[in-house]
């Protein structure tokens, strides 16, 4: 069974940054992909922060992060963290991690929560001064 659980969020002031982990149990990295996605309030759709396509290593952003989060794997510990620079009020959210059993080709680029298969419960950042 995938598990995932994330770890490293808080609460920071405007233009801090943080590092989220995500441990990944049950999964092998290949042919797949893993990402991140937010929710800002409750009720509100998950969003897709960052991805990377495992098997060429690709990575992809929402626009509104490009520049200041980066994505990135340990594949020997099967970890997966997001690096979040010049947080800003609108990043505060619940983060959540995913991975993506078999890649869609055609979707990836878009980070689309329904192409992702199993979901850690989240971990909350706050930013605020």
């Amino acid at each position: 069974e995938v598990q995932l659980v994330e770890s490293g969020g808080g609460l920071v002031r405007p233009g801090s940054s943080l590092r989220l982990s995500c441990k990944v149990s049950g999964f092998t990295f290949g042919e797949n992909g893993v990402g991140w996605f937010r929710r800002r309030a409750p009720g509100k759709e998950r969003e897709g922060v960052a991805c990377i396509n495992n098997g060429d290593g690709r990575r992809y952003y929402e626009e509104s992060v490009k520049g200041r989060f980066s994505i990135s794997t340990d594949t020997a510990e099967n970890m997966v963290y997001l690096q979040m620079d010049n947080l800003q009020p609108e990043d505060t959210a619940i983060y959540y991690c995913a991975v993506q059993m078999m890649i869609s080709r055609v979707t990836i680029a878009m980070i689309l929560a329904g192409d992702y298969d199993y979901w850690g419960r989240g971990t909350q950042v706050t930013v605020s001064s």
